[in-house]
């Protein structure tokens, strides 16, 4: 499988290290229901078909991404820069 990362271009998976599911949402802060807490660092969907997930590119540039992949397939449809996902919600 290859990223193609926006800063390096398309590279090999084995540069990069899988970091979690990008549509998972932290609680509050403020939020003390431990029940809400625990959901949220334990447990974990495993989904079929098209989802967004964190990876870093620990041997290349060291940004964080976000990559929308077919966990069928592993066709990635879009990669795109956390930061710039963060600067779309800021406007």
């Amino acid at each position: 499988m290859q990223i193609d990362c926006p800063f390096c271009g398309k590279r090999d998976q084995s540069e990069f290290t899988y970091s979690g599911d990008a549509t998972k949402k932290r609680p509050d802060h403020n939020d003390q229901d431990p029940q809400a807490w625990f959901d949220y660092v334990y447990q974990r969907d495993n989904p079929k078909g098209a989802h967004q997930e964190y990876w870093h590119h620990t041997s290349g540039c060291r940004q964080f991404l976000v990559v929308e992949r077919n966990t069928m397939t592993h066709k990635i449809s879009s990669v795109q820069a956390v930061g710039d996902l963060n600067k779309g919600s800021a406007e």
